[in-house]
């Protein structure tokens, strides 16, 4: 590291040349129109057909792993990652807990844009919504306030409800997101000591979002829902205040 925290030039140069090199074999991928699940050539082909070394293509590699493009299962070989939001995850709830010891910013605006994201989808949601999924709900519920009545938090119920309240789009990619934010949601909580909502006001919360969800009430699900996330926003704006 050059004076003043710089990335020396010829460090820069290598970082441009690795990123270079992931984006060739992530081409080489879809060119060859891999699935997931599905292997790629071998080290020895790929260091062949990039014209590199096997060290420089191993880092490039595990980049690519740790961005979750490819699995690497030693003794087998290399193979397109099936869909995951992991390292989604845990960069973004990297990030939120690191703002959280400075300004919070960037927590809040993660809690926000998940805030936005279930109020602007929930009408269409509630417009597919079945008997049985409703009763599903409901459970969720019942589940939350028999906890809340022994004075246990319910975080794995909490996320269960989220999960059902969006089923009915039939989105994969959304529940993988809506997961993502669930998880980041959970580790900023963690990091601020955890959960410090009543329980039985947090149950009670939930029994109106569901009221609002069966009596077809999307407007007022929508501002419900936006309360969810009010406790635990006044709890970043007072570590940024502080």
């Amino acid at each position: 590291m050059s004076a003043g925290g710089a990335v020396p030039p010829n460090r820069l140069g290598a970082q441009a040349r690795l990123r270079a090199l992931q984006a060739e074999i992530i081409d080489l991928i879809l060119e060859r129109e891999l699935e997931p699940g599905e292997a790629l050539p071998t080290e020895t082909e790929l260091a062949a057909l990039l014209g590199i070394g096997r060290n420089t293509l191993r880092e490039a590699l595990k980049v690519l792993q740790a961005l979750g493009v490819i699995e690497i299962r030693h003794g087998f070989g290399m193979f397109v990652a099936p869909s995951s939001f992991g390292a989604l995850t845990d960069g973004l709830t990297f990030r939120a807990r690191l703002s959280l010891r400075h300004h919070g910013h960037e927590a809040l605006e993660l809690i926000e844009l998940r805030r936005v994201l279930e109020s602007a989808l929930i009408g269409g949601s509630m417009a597919l919504m079945t008997p049985d999924r409703l009763a599903g709900l409901e459970a969720t519920v019942r589940r939350m306030e028999a906890l809340a009545g022994s004075g246990e938090h319910f975080p794995e119920a909490d996320a269960e409800f989220h999960r059902l309240l969006f089923e009915p789009l039939d989105n994969g990619l959304l529940r993988d997101l809506l997961g993502a934010f669930q998880a980041v949601y959970r580790g900023i909580q963690q990091e601020l000591g955890g959960d410090d909502v009543d329980p039985t006001a947090a149950a009670a919360l939930h029994r109106s979002i569901y009221e609002a969800v069966a009596a077809g009430g999307a407007a007022l699900a929508a501002e419900r829902l936006g309360r969810h996330f009010d406790g635990l926003r006044r709890r970043i704006a007072g570590v940024a205040g502080e």
